[in-house]
């Protein structure tokens, strides 16, 4: 039972944490010898082999047969034991939520992609949220008490610390955290969707073991994710990444912050649905002409994404557009940060080259260049999935996070 397995480590003993730590450990790298836990860890071998032991009895680590080595003795080789535990991601999203299900090795055992559930900021509307995790949770038929983790993807302001969200579901003066955690039965962690993506791409896609990475999550509003030496940046507040709210433009258009002038209103798919619109009602062409005229609210992101793939040229002119802007402001985060990725992800994304290529361009004209050139910036690999996938892995490693 995972209440009962992870009980020795909830203790805040010395013991406790070095146990957390080697746990933290092997969610990141994977099965391990007692000699690369003892160096990783800067710990004595008799100290790691005594750890190894007391974890393995209570079920939460294996092991996993001997290291194939090319000389010498075979080391063994230990790593959590995927049953030990299962962990339950949510992805709030504008026309519904995705919701999966991990275990204790972070294998997607159960994914329900855009369920639909309209979602008011108000207490019904998390009441609504809370039963289709339950009934999420009840179709996996894992037993609810191995359930460690449920951790929920929000929008906008989140503290993940403290457990309170600041845009969504900010009803009471208790934490969101400890409200859904009485609705659910669970224990609840929230965050912010962005960095959960950035979370989810760079534990599973394809960032090629690189440390200092740059997730730009580009869909209704624009967001930023920051992966600094391998760790996620969340600042004093866990409001870091606020990207879209940067103060660039002299214009008179108000964002859904209440100021004028945020990148936002002019690089994401808000301002590309509102420029389409705008394109269409002065007399432009598109295949989105009619719906558009007839009821705005109906045509969506994804419904211009396909307009896109249909090769409606107002679509990809105004993608592109919103490439080659938010490109200049992306060099100015590399000239900051001098990452080695940049990945850009989000629903806009789909739209693949249309959106990267004037992005790349914009890149390469306004860094530095000697900043630059070891930046790859590149499409995400997981998608419309990145988000349940980062939900689903931050569920696991915040019940352990707090190891140093």
């Amino acid at each position: 039972m995972a209440k009962s397995i992870f009980k020795s480590l909830e203790q805040g003993s010395k013991g406790a944490l070095l146990r957390k730590r080697m746990i933290s450990y092997l969610i990141l790298h994977g099965n391990s010898t007692i000699m690369e836990l003892s160096k990783a860890l800067d710990l004595s071998v008799p100290t790691v082999t005594k750890m190894i032991d007391e974890l393995c009895q209570q079920g939460i680590l294996n092991e996993f047969g001997k290291m194939e080595t090319n000389e010498g003795r075979h080391p063994h080789l230990y790593g959590l034991n995927p049953e030990a535990a299962y962990f339950v991601g949510v992805d709030i999203k504008n026309s519904g939520v995705n919701l999966g299900l991990i275990n204790f090795t972070g294998a997607l055992l159960e994914d329900h992609m855009n369920t639909t559930c309209h979602l008011d900021n108000s207490l019904e509307g998390l009441q609504t949220l809370c039963q289709v995790i339950n009934d999420f949770v009840d179709h996996c038929q894992v037993e609810r008490d191995k359930i460690a983790n449920v951790n929920v993807n929000v929008s906008g302001r989140v503290n993940p610390e403290s457990g309170y969200s600041y845009s969504w579901f900010n009803l009471g003066e208790q934490p969101l955290t400890v409200t859904m955690s009485q609705l659910i039965g669970l224990h609840v962690t929230i965050d912010n969707d962005t960095r959960a993506m950035t979370y989810g791409e760079y534990l599973r896609g394809n960032n090629q073991a690189k440390r200092d990475i740059l997730f730009v999550n580009v869909s209704w509003g624009l967001g930023l994710g920051i992966i600094i030496d391998g760790k996620v940046y969340k600042g004093k507040s866990g409001f870091a990444g606020e990207f879209g709210h940067t103060p660039v433009f002299d214009n008179e258009v108000i964002c859904h912050c209440g100021k004028k002038g945020c990148l936002e209103t002019e690089a994401s798919g808000s301002a590309l649905h509102r420029k389409l619109a705008e394109r269409i009602a002065a007399g432009e062409n598109s295949i989105l002409a009619e719906a558009m005229a007839t009821d705005p609210q109906c045509v969506t992101l994804e419904t211009i994404i396909d307009a896109v793939g249909r090769e409606d040229m107002l679509c990809i002119e105004l993608v592109e557009e919103v490439g080659s802007i938010l490109g200049k402001q992306v060099a100015g985060l590399i000239n900051l940060f001098n990452p080695e990725l940049v990945i850009v992800g989000g629903l806009l994304s789909m739209t693949g080259d249309y959106l990267l290529q004037p992005l790349r361009t914009a890149v390469r004209k306004h860094s530095l260049q000697l900043v630059h050139r070891d930046t790859h910036v590149v499409l995400s690999t997981l998608m419309g999935k990145a988000g349940l996938i980062g939900a689903c892995m931050l569920a696991r490693s915040r019940t352990f996070d707090d190891a140093s």
